[in-house]
C-alpha cells in the first residue's frame, strides 16, 4: 500500500491486525503526550517490519517519514504459519527480540548529553546500513529531536559541532558523512 509523506498508518489503540513491512521509504511510531510534545519511539526504513505487538492493541502511532510502500500483513496468519513453522516463529522471536533490544538502547540513549544523543543516533543509523560511510537521514531534523528528546535547535548545533570539529561532514542537509566513527563511538560510549 502506498502512504504519502505525514500519512497516518494505523493509530494508537487502534486494534493490531496487521503487521508491517517498508518496502520502500521509512516510517517513524510515536506517541503524542498529555502536555502535547511528541515522543518518537522508532524509525523504520526499507526491509524493517513494524506493529508488532504484545496485546491487541497499537501502543504507537505509526506515520510515514517520506512518501512510502508499505506491505501489510494480517498477523493472525502470521501467529498461525509461526505455529506450523519453526523457522517462522524462530523469526517472530528474532523481530521480537530485536525490537526489545532497541526499546532498551533508546531508553539508554534518552539519559545521555546531547552530543552524546546525536552521535549516538547517527552510529544507529549507520549500522542500519552497513559499511555506509554516509548516512542518509530520511527524517527531518524535528523528527531527530523528538526521538532524542531534544529541541530541534540542541539537534542543529550538537550536528554544526560535529562537522567544525571534523567528525562528521554534510554532504547535504539529509546525507551525513562520518569521517571519524571511532570518535563518535568515543562519544557514545
Amino acid at each position: 500500500m502506498p502512504f504519502g509523506r505525514d500519512a497516518e498508518i494505523y493509530g494508537e489503540s487502534e486494534p493490531a491486525d496487521y503487521l508491517y513491512k517498508v518496502v520502500s521509504g521509512a516510517v517513524r511510531t510515536y506517541k503524542v503526550l498529555n502536555d502535547g510534545r511528541r515522543q518518537i519511539s522508532s524509525f523504520y526504513l526499507s526491509g524493517e517490519i513494524f506493529g508488532l505487538e504484545v496485546g491487541g492493541e497499537h501502543t504507537f502511532s505509526a506515520e510515514a517519514v517520506a512518501d512510502s510502500k508499505i506491505l501489510v500483513i494480517r498477523r493472525s496468519a502470521v501467529v498461525a504459519l509461526a505455529g506450523r513453522d519453526k523457522e517462522v516463529a524462530r523469526q517472530l522471536w528474532r523481530m521480537t527480540a530485536t525490537e526489545l533490544q532497541h526499546a532498551h538502547d533508546h531508553i539508554m540513549l534518552l539519559i545521555k548529553t546531547a552530543q552524546e544523543r546525536v552521535a549516538g543516533f547517527l552510529l544507529e543509523m549507520a549500522a542500519r546500513r552497513p559499511d555506509a560511510s554516509e548516512v542518509d537521514l530520511p527524517m527531518s531534523r524535528q523528527d531527530i529531536a523528538d526521538y532524542l528528546g531534544l529541541t530541534i535547535e540542541t539537534v542543529s548545533r550538537m550536528v554544526t559541532q560535529l562537522e567544525k570539529s571534523g567528525t562528521i561532514a554534510l554532504a547535504t542537509s539529509r546525507r551525513i558523512v562520518l569521517r571519524k566513527r571511532g570518535a563518535l563511538s568515543r562519544m557514545n560510549a
